[in-house]
């Protein structure tokens, strides 16, 4: 089955892959990781966003879809939230404490993904219309896009993000 360009659900495994990719990035002495943390920060502060504003409502409505595991998704991104917010606190880029932070970010934001992609996204694919799945991606990009804008991966906002949660 061939998804619209547009489809939430490939959308999200888009950014999942991106996300995927700057820790690698975060990792590697060889790379600038301060400035892929910078993206990540963005990229995962919006992301989830988008999805609690946009996505994770529509899918409450599908009687197929748990309502526990959309509930369980908003958990797991505040743990991500935290998480990230701890990294960005610390001062010195590689040192021994933002290493050990980096690692359970990146622990909390694979298996969030990971049990996302295998229970609310697979049951999304599967009971929610194609044309339901592009109108949630458009409103899941244009929110995204906006929270990208607001700069909402400053350590600032992260705080906020992580006392509202």
């Amino acid at each position: 089955m061939t998804q619209h360009p547009q489809d939430v659900v490939k959308l999200i495994l888009d950014d999942h892959r991106r996300m995927e990719e700057l820790l690698r990035r975060m990792r590697s002495v060889a790379e600038d990781r301060a400035g892929a943390l910078r993206l990540f920060a963005a990229l995962l502060i919006a992301h989830g966003e988008a999805e609690e504003d946009e996505v994770y409502p529509a899918l409450r409505t599908y009687r197929r879809i748990d309502d526990a595991e959309v509930e369980h998704g908003v958990q797991e991104h505040s743990e991500g939230n935290r998480a990230l917010l701890a990294l960005l606190e610390v001062e010195e880029v590689g040192s021994g404490d933002w290493d050990e932070k980096l690692e359970r970010l990146v622990a909390a934001v694979t298996h969030h993904t990971d049990e996302e992609e295998r229970t609310l996204l697979n049951g999304a694919r599967e009971n929610v219309p194609a044309s339901r799945r592009a109108e949630l991606g458009a409103a899941f990009r244009h929110a995204r896009t906006e929270h990208l804008k607001a700069d909402c991966g400053r350590v600032e906002n992260v705080r906020k993000v992580v006392q509202n949660s």
